[in-house]
């Protein structure tokens, strides 16, 4: 699957060595229970924990998974023999565990809401269980009676970002078909560039009417899709990132740093990529994928165990337990998720499979990379 014969870095990456021994499936966990941390501060309201969201960022991290998506999921089609290929595999991977965790939070709420189980399973009950299986969260995000109480009422916050995630796994064909047959590196930058003026936009309506429903906006797509075309064009660029890897990272750090202080949007999200993709490729940690995927597990499992948590009358005299408890729990909960529906639904083709039957043979190789 080559594109523009002739340009520059035509040749895809595929076999490259970085692709076969890297830091994305560790890299994924800790973003995801980077995010379970800060709800867990955020959703408790306990003034101890504060300190987490002074270090610790869950816009950051949801940004560097869609970098991390951009270069995964690209360089999955790419792989995939058919279109057909490509859609079998981004469901088998993403679904079952979404649609479990929606299905069980439906029905197992049902023990602590507070309205009588005919008024639970009522009309509201229908329209979030339809709205949530098909990623239209925002419709209906709570449940009769369920987490009140709590200072959020929300059962599933997280699952927002899972909506965005599919649009980009639906625009991949058709940003494929068009880098195929246009200059490459302008088209990326095009995209990238029309991404980051969308959101800028939106959030200077925000910021000057004091309209959230802006900054909502600025959230979704295309406002997003920059750091998913900055993972994407990193991809295909992998050679030029490799060789120049000191240059990039230098400058990513020193656009980062000065974007703490003075934000600048039009830069950022590259930045973010360069670091992200740096750490996800660079300096490999070991074969974790061997273990398992957890991190999907924790991204859409860790929202509803927090707030069961806080519902249950959990008290601000004891924060430190509280975190731990939330995450603990959590990291159990994606390890059954993982071994009880996840892996049913992978390919033998797959990363993890592959990886765990390597890991059986005491091989030092690991598969290349797939989500």
């Amino acid at each position: 699957m080559l594109s523009n014969p002739g340009e520059e870095m035509d040749l895809l990456p595929l076999d490259h060595p970085r692709l076969k021994k890297n830091n994305f499936d560790l890299l994924r966990l800790l973003l995801a229970l980077t995010v379970c941390l800060v709800h867990a501060t955020e959703l408790s309201g306990f003034e101890a924990l504060r300190s987490v969201t002074g270090f610790l960022s869950s816009r950051i991290a949801v940004q560097a998974f869609f970098v991390v998506s951009g270069f995964l999921i690209v360089m999955s089609y790419e792989r995939s023999s058919s279109l057909l290929s490509y859609t079998s595999k981004r469901i088998r991977r993403i679904y079952p565990a979404y649609f479990t965790v929606v299905l069980l939070s439906a029905l197992g709420l049902a023990l602590v809401s507070t309205q009588p189980l005919p008024e639970y399973f009522s009309l509201s009950w229908v329209k979030y269980l339809l709205a949530n299986l098909t990623f239209l969260n925002f419709i209906q995000s709570t449940l009769p009676g369920v987490f009140e109480a709590n200072r959020l009422p929300a059962v599933n916050g997280a699952l927002w970002t899972l909506k965005v995630e599919v649009m980009f796994y639906v625009s991949v064909p058709l940003l494929v078909f068009c880098l195929r047959r246009a200059p490459r590196l302008p088209l990326l930058l095009l995209v990238y560039a029309l991404s980051v003026g969308y959101a800028t936009f939106l959030l200077g309506a925000a910021a000057q009417t004091g309209n959230a429903f802006y900054e909502q906006l600025a959230r979704q797509l295309p406002g997003q899709l920059c750091f998913f075309v900055a993972g994407a064009g990193l991809f295909y660029y992998l050679p030029l990132f490799e060789r120049r890897v000191k240059l990039f990272v230098t400058l990513a750090a020193l656009v980062l740093l000065i974007d703490h202080w003075t934000p600048l949007p039009w830069l950022q999200p590259m930045a973010l990529a360069v670091i992200v993709l740096f750490f996800g490729l660079f300096l490999y940690a070991g074969n974790f994928g061997k273990y398992g995927d957890f991190s999907y597990g924790v991204y859409i499992l860790h929202f509803p165990l927090i707030q069961l948590l806080l519902n249950a009358g959990w008290s601000a005299e004891h924060p430190w337990l509280f975190l731990a408890t939330a995450v603990s729990l959590t990291f159990f909960g994606a390890v059954l998720m993982w071994n009880l529906v996840e892996k049913r639904f992978l390919l033998r083709s797959s990363h993890y499979v592959s990886s765990v039957e390597t890991s059986q043979k005491a091989s030092p190789v690991k598969q290349p990379a797939r989500i």
